[in-house]
């Protein structure tokens, strides 16, 4: 049985690791502006992610594919003034990291300096596996699926 919930004034990778570790459960949800960033930390979400889908949801693309670095930096920048509470998790966009693990970690610090970010995401597998390393080593936190 679970632990009673912590409450936590701010969120951060070891609160995550502290929540997981005594079972609690973890809430997440995207935010892509300042407005809705506001409302999701309002309501004590623990994760927001500024997803790559900002491409679909706020820019009308069809497919995540169009979206820049630049333009993820500017939507992390928005939600992160938004934010006293959770951590964000911001997308590294797709070309932004797959041809190798310097760009990946460049990417991943314009991400952390330009918007303040509280850590990456990366989607891969193996074939990430040293851009991931390079960008954990660097002392970003990342997230992968």
């Amino acid at each position: 049985m679970p632990t009673p919930r912590k409450e936590y004034k701010r969120i951060t990778v070891k609160s995550l690791v502290d929540m997981k570790k005594n079972g609690e459960k973890i809430s997440m949800l995207t935010a892509y502006d300042y407005s809705m960033a506001k409302i999701v930390d309002a309501a004590q979400i623990d994760v927001i992610l500024v997803g790559d889908s900002a491409s679909n949801v706020m820019a009308g693309h069809e497919t995540t594919l169009p979206i820049t670095l630049d333009q993820m930096i500017y939507h992390a920048a928005s939600v992160i003034r938004a934010v006293e509470r959770a951590l964000v998790v911001v997308d590294i966009p797709f070309g932004s990291y797959q041809s190798d693990p310097k760009e990946a970690l460049r990417s991943a610090i314009r991400i952390m300096k330009e918007s303040g970010a509280h850590a990456v995401k990366v989607e891969g597998g193996v074939e990430i596996k040293e851009s991931v390393k390079r960008i954990l080593n660097a002392g970003i936190p990342v997230m992968g699926t």
